[in-house]
């Protein structure tokens, strides 16, 4: 996976790492991923017909490209994935992955 570029860090008198600054949209990604909640826009972006894959993949902004790179597979091969209402376990936690957040958290 490709590691943040948006985030800084602040040195404490000491000079080692003392505190991470990063977008407030990352945080509370991460902070409702950690708590395994699911995002008004995602539940709105299923309702209104799109797989759940594809609700998470909109509301974090990623084309289908950018998913299946940090996949290492094709973007058609990941647009089939994300177009199934059923996935495997494995897939399910290998595209939950790539998305950072939790497996579970595609299976609503």
């Amino acid at each position: 996976m490709n590691a943040p570029t948006n985030i800084q860090v602040i040195n404490g008198p000491d000079g080692k790492p003392a505190f991470v600054v990063i977008p407030y949209a990352d945080y509370m990604t991460e902070h409702n991923a950690q708590r395994g909640l699911i995002p008004h826009d995602v539940v709105s972006r299923s309702v209104d017909g799109a797989t759940p894959v594809r609700a998470w993949r909109e509301h974090l902004g990623l084309t289908q490209a950018e998913v299946a790179k940090r996949l290492g597979i094709s973007q058609s091969a990941y647009a089939q994935q994300e177009g199934s209402e059923r996935l495997r376990k494995s897939s399910r936690e290998k595209i939950a992955a790539a998305l950072g957040i939790l497996p579970d958290q595609l299976d609503f």
